[in-house]
């Protein structure tokens, strides 16, 4: 099993810190949350700051390797805000303090923050990043610190050149982590052994992947090549670790050479399988000593012709340790490319993994109605553990991919919402009930959400769950030239309810791992202009996730993962290969919730073949479970 939740360890963390942090209790969107006086930590931390001739701090949420979902030893931005979403970056000075995110999390950091903190609702309109924000503190030749591991290189260089135009003082890239020393009871960094992903789940030998990423080395013209994103280098070496909660990756770096393979890894993690995996192939080092030697990388490897090449996603602590004269950049990680596109045996692992997580949610999701219909209560984290539960039955389960998101009414409007037992509600049959959840196979990563209503819904909440319907039927049903990115997909989810003045705010899709990160880069539907920069390719995984939100009264999601495929077209205009989507995910619909009228003959069929192959692949598991199989016959009936 993978590791518990880490807004449940912050959140420990900062109740049990009672002399440093009190929590209290605020009444929002008709639930309660716990939100963090600060004001201790925030003074412990300004003493550190003066210190150490820093007028501004800068805390991201992200760990050394840019990493969404972090390990609890790296919560530093939740520890010192309060706030516990994935996403965001907090920014404090002498007097002040500013907390930013995205439109996921603009009421869950109402809830969580105290009056101690500034909220960024980051893209709406005249609301400051954090480094515009950042830089208005250090005008006057104030200096901005970070920690140098946890920024880019390219967002110092870009934070460094601003702060010098607007007249600011230094960029500081620090070595010690302020946080560190103020957090007193801080997690210690996970040890868990790792272990090998045999060939049955991952369909290539990880020296093939080597032979593979040195010719893409040649054809970069690089000397060797820097990987230092977690879920990169547990697919190249076919291992996967425990060390960050639903992400089954190991803290690790990697470099590359055409006659070398240095995995940077604390050895005692290493079991005696694993070290017999690796062979004589790869040179094993100690984790930290990555650092010493980059130094030496571009000195050892790289030639007027050939140089050092670094991703995008590698720390500005390891680019400022090389010669910027032997190292290069790359807009276009080999590894993450080559991982997004998944071969044979990680297809078929996907598609069958699908079909049992179907067969899990659909047990659960029938249950949930036989509950409710009996005037059981149960709330929003006991439905969400029989979820797991269900799902843990299934074969070459592992855990689940994600904190589930299990919300009633209310709840479902805030988008990355984790039910807590002390401040939960309760599900009830005349509210809507939003369920995202994903779980971990040995052959793949899931994740869907569907919506459902088992009472009488409203006409509204009718209507706004088939506008939703709809865009992810055009997503599903869309066909494109090879060549085409995610970014110009993502107006036909939004399209009927733009149509209505409506619209929401996350992206329509994210790449997903094989029993990897569920996002997983560098794909995605969505307005992001990196998503226009790398096409869709057969064999990626990508979800289909429009949704609307009603604040204070519900929210409505439905979200598939759907494989990219070639598909045959009447012509061929410009000689071109035509690709569209596989819907792999097998859960029905909500039919109590879907207005046929809205739908036109080709939705509507689209909608009937989806719910006859639900049934024809899951209908198997329900032998000798009557009311789950008459649950699923009357979901997936046509319309």
């Amino acid at each position: 099993m993978l590791a518990t939740s880490l807004k449940q360890v912050v959140t420990r963390a900062l109740k049990s810190t009672s002399n440093t942090i009190t929590a209290t209790r605020t009444m929002t969107a008709g639930t309660t949350a716990v939100r963090a006086d600060t004001t201790a930590i925030l003074a412990d931390l300004r003493k550190l700051m003066a210190e150490h001739n820093v007028d501004v701090y800068v805390v991201p949420s992200e760990d050394a390797h840019q990493s969404e979902y972090i390990a609890p030893v790296d919560a530093r931005r939740a520890f010192v805000s309060g706030f516990t979403g994935s996403a965001g970056c907090a920014v404090v000075t002498a007097t002040s303090a500013s907390l930013s995110t995205d439109g996921r999390y603009f009421l869950q950091a109402e809830q969580e923050l105290d009056s101690n903190w500034e909220l960024l609702k980051q893209g709406l309109p005249e609301v400051p990043t954090w480094q515009e924000w950042a830089l208005r503190q250090a005008e006057g030749g104030k200096n901005i610190g970070v920690d140098a591991t946890l920024l880019t290189a390219s967002q110092a260089e870009a934070l460094a050149t601003k702060l010098k135009s607007r007249k600011g003082g230094e960029l500081i890239g620090m070595d010690v982590n302020l946080i560190d020393l103020v957090w007193k009871d801080q997690p210690q960094r996970p040890k868990e052994a790792l272990t090998v992903l045999d060939l049955e789940f991952a369909g290539k030998p990880f020296e093939e992947k080597l032979v593979d990423i040195r010719k893409e080395i040649e054809k970069q013209k690089g000397s060797g090549l820097i990987v230092s994103m977690l879920d990169e280098i547990a697919w190249l070496f076919n291992l996967r670790g425990d060390d960050i909660p639903f992400n089954p990756v190991f803290f690790s770096y990697a470099f590359i050479t055409p006659t070398e393979a240095i995995l940077y890894v604390d050895e005692d993690k290493l079991t005696e399988k694993v070290r017999e995996h690796l062979g004589s192939v790869v040179t094993v080092k100690p984790y930290q000593a990555i650092f010493e030697d980059i130094k030496s990388f571009g000195e050892l490897t790289a030639t007027d012709e050939k140089k050092v090449l670094v991703t995008s996603s590698a720390s500005w602590a390891m680019t400022k340790s090389i010669d910027k004269a032997k190292f290069t950049t790359l807009k276009a990680a080999p590894v993450e490319s080559a991982k997004a596109v998944k071969n044979e045996t990680e297809v078929e692992g996907m598609k069958y993994c699908h079909i049992r997580d179907g067969a899990a949610q659909i047990k659960y999701f029938a249950w949930l109605e036989q509950v409710l219909n009996s005037n059981a209560q149960y709330d929003e984290v006991q439905v969400a553990d029989k979820l797991e539960a269900c799902r843990a039955e299934q074969k070459y389960f592992k855990g689940l991919s994600f904190p589930t998101i299990s919300s009633a009414g209310s709840n479902g409007a805030i988008i990355h919402y984790q039910p807590e037992k002390s401040t939960c509600a309760l599900v009830k049959k005349d509210l809507v009930y939003l369920c995202d959840s994903g779980g971990q196979y040995l052959d793949g990563t899931t994740d869907s959400t569907r919506t459902l209503h088992y009472g009488t819904p409203t006409e509204a909440e009718r209507k706004s769950y088939t506008l939703v319907l709809k865009g992810n039927i055009a997503v599903a049903r869309a066909v494109f030239p090879k060549g085409s990115s995610g970014f110009i997909l993502d107006i036909l989810a939004r399209q009927y309810l733009w149509r209505e003045g409506l619209d929401y705010r996350h992206g329509t899709g994210h790449g997903v791992g094989s029993f990897l990160n569920v996002h997983e880069g560098p794909i995605g539907i969505g307005t992001r202009m990196q998503y226009n920069e790398v096409p869709l390719e057969v064999g990626m995984f990508i979800s289909n996730e429009p949704g609307y939100y009603e604040d204070g009264q519900y929210g409505i999601r439905i979200e598939n993962v759907v494989l990219v495929v070639e598909k045959k077209t009447p012509n061929n205009f410009g000689d071109k290969k035509y690709y569209g989507f596989d819907t792999v995910t097998m859960v029905p619909m909500c039919r109590n919730l879907i207005d046929a009228e809205m739908l036109d003959e080709d939705e509507k069929n689209w909608l009937n073949n989806y719910h006859a192959e639900v049934y024809e692949k899951t209908s198997g598991y329900f032998k000798g479970d009557e009311y789950t199989l008459a649950w699923l016959k009357r979901e997936t009936c046509p319309l």
